[in-house]
This record gives C-alpha cells, structure tokens and sequence, in this order.
C-alpha cells in the first residue's frame, strides 16, 4: 500500500481532485521521495541521483524527439504546406464511411506517428468537420480511428522510454509489439466504421476496410520487427492511404453513403503555401528518410561511437542491488546516462526539419521563430515528462516498483488478462501511454518474473492495452471537444467521453484475451523464442 501511494496519489488527482498533469506529478515525485528515503531507507544523496537521473533522462533522449517531431508539424502548419496536404486527402472520395478510414484512421496514423500528444485527433476532428461530419461524430471517429498508432505514436517515444525502465532491448520490444497489435490494427477499421453506420452500412465498404487494416497491420508487423518503433505509424499510415486511394480508383461502394444535408459546418481558408502540391509531402519524406537511415544498425553504432559518451550517474551507479525474490540471481543496477546528441532520433527529425527549411525556402528567421513557438508551446509538457521519469527512476532504484509486482504477481494465472489492462487504466488515467508506460512498466516485468510469464509479452502488453485506453483519456477528449466545438450541436467532454466509452473497455478486454492466448497457446510469437 506504501509503495503505490505515489502513483495512486497522483491518479486520484487527475481524475477526482482535476489537478494539472505537472502539478500532480509533481506532488507524486515529492512523496516517491520522501517514501524512498524514509520508509525504504534510500539515502538522501541517491535519492535525488535517481531524481536526476530520471529528470535528464526525460529531456535527452524523449524530450529532444518530442520538440523536433512537433516543429516539423508546426513548420508545415505555418508554411501552408499542411492545409494542401489535407486537401489532397479529402478530395479523394466523396462517400463518408471512406472518408472516415482515409482520414481518421489512416491519415490519423501518419500524423500519430509524426507528432502525437493529441496532433492526431484534433487534426482528424476538424478534418471531418470541414467535410460536412456531425461534431460529435467526428469527435468519436478521430478518437476510436487513433487507436491503432499510440504504442509507436510520436516516433516510438512510448517504447523508446518503457525499453531502459524495465531493462528490456528495444527492438526485441518493437517487435514484440508488432506481433500484438496488428491483429487489432486489422480489427479497427471495420470497427470504427461499425460505430459509425452500423453492421449494414460496415457490410457495404468491407473491401476498403480490409485493405485499411490489412495495409496497415501488415506494414506495422514488417516496420516493428525489422527496423524498430520510430517509424512504424509513419509509414503504416502512409501505405495504408496509399493502398485506399489505388483501391478507390477501380472499386467504388454500390450504394454512396454521401454528406448529410447540412451544408460544410466549416470552410478553411486558402492556404498561404504557392508552389507544386507535392513539395508539401517534402518534410514527411524528409523524415521518414532520415529517421529511417538512423536506424540502420551500421549508422546507429558509428553515430554512438562518435557521439554518445556513457556518464555513469555519481552515486547511483552500481550502488542499488536487487536480490531474490525480485530477480533469479543478485544484480547490481547500472545508472548510465547516455548523451546521445547526434545520435539520437530527435537529431534525425532536426536535421529532417533543417532540410525541409532549406528546400522550401523557408528562411532561417522564421524556422527560428517557429522553433521558439514549439519550445514554449510544449515547455509544460517536456517539464510534466521529466518529472514523470524521475518518479519512475525513484520507484525503480528505491524497490518500490518490485513491492508492487511482487502485490500484483497475486493475481497468478489471471495476470496474462489483467497485464493489458493495467496498461489500459495507466492511459485513461494520465493521457499518456508514454506515462503509463513509465509508471507501470517495471512492475509488469517484475510481476511476469514472479509468476514465470515472458516479461517482454507483459511489457509489450502494458503498451499494446494502453492504446485502447487512449480514446477515453482526459486529454484526448477534451482535444477532441475541442477540435470539433464551436459548431452547432458541438458536444461537451462528457458527452464524447460516453459515445466511446464502452468501445475502449470492449476492446481492451478483447486485448487481454489475447494477450492471455499469447501467454499460453501461442508462445512461438515470442522474438528470439526457444
């Protein structure tokens, strides 16, 4: 009970009390503290290296990853490069159930891989009310299409930070994750077109719906596994567009499902951006290009070999041992930050978005501008991730992390279906799967570990669960209110929170079923399995 006080502290916020994300984590880092150096006996000085350790580990990597992929967005926004790209996806068909797969569930994947934290359904929603969608339809429709992206949302960042917490190697992770969710990813589109027109209206476009899901899953499985998380939305949201718009050009649904009556609630304004249409896909391409040739082994080792020099954290490295029942055999814990400066993705989308400046032409005053723009724009949002790391790091080196998986391995031969949805209630609860990776992850890898289940499955399933959770997150709800307010008959977050409510819970216990056969039946979908 003392060991999940922080993190129940800081759910209790959120969710009863409303307090403000970094307010709450915060006031959780402050009692991790105090319970790590008072009831855990941590001393003061490691302590706060493990605060620290966490806090920098927040900024360098995740966070240098996070204002690069936002200011390649925010760069495109501002040249007008985004509005000719958005209105080349909604010209492409007329009928709304295509519309709805085009640009919330594939168009959404492109954007959940490129920037996330919310880029995706508020982009999605206003998208579908430019197009003549009811507000609290489009609301519902970009919330349950971001379901299949988030575990590898905003270049992978919720893998790349779970990977170091629970001491897992990354791309075995991805991997892991990609035999788990494109079997949903598959499921997706035929369900999100289901909560739109119903079984009858699903039934007519089940062609495109399969080629949406098989697309995309498909490319998922074949990005996560062979080259890891950084681009697997990216380029599944882009194949899967690609493959429906080849599609439209020789199928057409027998029966159009057209706009409603009402007129567009919403014209957009011509956009600023003059030149040829294809120069606005030029960051995008940029991006995948480089991130892409990052992660090449052989470009990835000689970038670390120049640029990433290991610091071992002073007082804290090799100064917390685990002993059994927690691990088979007494382990010293390494504390190792890593600079990697060029090396990092975040390097990769700067050096992306420096390219997309010159070959537009941009200037490097504006480009500055805009980069102030998304520094202060996301200021609470890196400081809110930083004081999230730390509070992972703190339970993790105080044993905190290794109590509650020790109270969690209770559950026994029922953990398999509980492990998603532990992950599922971490993001509904912070917003984040990134978060809920963060403060969930250790424990599942010490739970699997006491009861003999694959750690890098539960792991995988924390992230694959919480994407079912994110339709229903405080955050995405109110973007989504947000996105498509202002409207007649615009919905309040309370009312978007209870169209998509149960489909959430449906398909996380959909999620744990399947992880649980996963567990048992089919232990051979395990990378690197004996």
């Amino acid at each position: 009970m003392v060991a999940a006080m922080p993190v129940t502290a800081m759910l209790c916020m959120l969710t009863l009390m409303h307090v403000r994300a970094h307010i709450a984590a915060m006031i959780a880092l402050c009692l991790a503290t105090a319970i790590a150096i008072f009831i855990y006996g941590m001393p003061t000085k490691m302590a706060l290296a493990a605060v620290g350790y966490g806090a920098g580990f927040g900024l360098l990597p995740i966070g240098w990853l996070i204002i690069n992929a936002i200011f390649i967005y925010q760069l495109s926004v501002e040249t007008g490069q985004f509005a000719v790209l958005q209105s080349q996806v909604e010209n492409v068909t007329n009928d709304r159930r295509l519309q709805a797969l085009l640009i919330a569930f594939s168009f959404g994947a492109f954007i959940e891989g490129a920037a996330g934290f919310g880029a995706p359904v508020a982009i999605s929603g206003a998208l579908l009310i430019g197009l003549g969608f009811r507000p609290l339809e489009a609301a519902k429709l970009a919330l349950i299409g971001n379901t299949a992206p988030v575990a590898f949302g905003s270049i992978g960042t919720p893998l790349v930070t779970i990977a170091p917490l629970a001491e897992l190697d990354l791309g075995q992770l991805s991997a892991m994750v990609g035999r788990q969710l494109p079997f949903f990813s598959l499921l997706i589109p035929f369900w999100l077109i289901w909560a739109q027109v119903g079984w009858r209206g699903m039934i007519g476009v089940w062609p495109a719906c399969l080629v949406a899901g098989v697309s995309f899953g498909g490319t998922q499985f074949l990005v996560s596994n062979f080259h890891g998380p950084w681009l697997v939305d990216i380029v599944s949201g882009a194949v899967s567009m690609l493959c429906l718009v080849i599609l439209m050009r020789f199928w057409r649904p027998k029966n159009e499902f057209r706009q409603s009556t009402e007129a567009h609630i919403h014209k957009k304004s011509e956009p600023e951006f003059v030149g040829p249409a294809w120069k606005a896909w030029l960051p995008w391409l940029f991006l995948t290009a480089f991130v892409f040739a990052w992660g090449l082994p052989q470009v990835k080792a000689q970038l670390n070999s120049w640029f990433g020099p290991q610091i071992e954290v002073p007082g804290l490295h090799l100064a917390v041992q685990k002993i059994p029942p927690v691990v088979h055999v007494a382990t010293k814990e390494p504390a190792i930050f890593s600079l990697n400066i060029l090396s990092a993705t975040g390097t990769a989308l700067f050096l992306a978005a420096i390219a997309s400046v010159c070959a537009l032409s941009v200037g490097f005053v504006r480009a500055a501008k805009i980069y102030w723009q998304t520094l202060l724009r996301l200021r609470i949002s890196l400081f809110t991730i930083s004081v999230m790391m730390a509070l992972g790091f703190v339970t993790r080196y105080s044993g905190g992390d290794s109590t509650m998986g020790l109270a969690m391995a209770s559950t026994g031969a029922w953990f398999p279906f509980f492990s998603p949805l532990i992950g599922w209630l971490g993001v509904a609860l912070t917003g984040s799967d990134t978060s809920s990776n963060i403060l969930f992850g250790n424990l599942q890898k010490v739970t699997a570990e006491q009861l003999g289940f694959s750690p890098l499955i539960m792991c995988a399933a924390n992230s694959s669960g919480g994407v079912m959770g994110k339709m229903i997150d405080a955050q995405s709800v109110v973007v989504a209110s947000v996105a498509t307010g202002g409207h007649k008959h615009s919905p309040d977050a309370g009312t978007v929170l209870r169209a998509v409510f149960w489909h959430s819970l449906a398909l996380a216990v959909l999620m744990g079923l399947f992880i649980a056969c996963q567990t048992y039946f089919w232990g051979w979908m395990v990378p690197d399995a004996k």
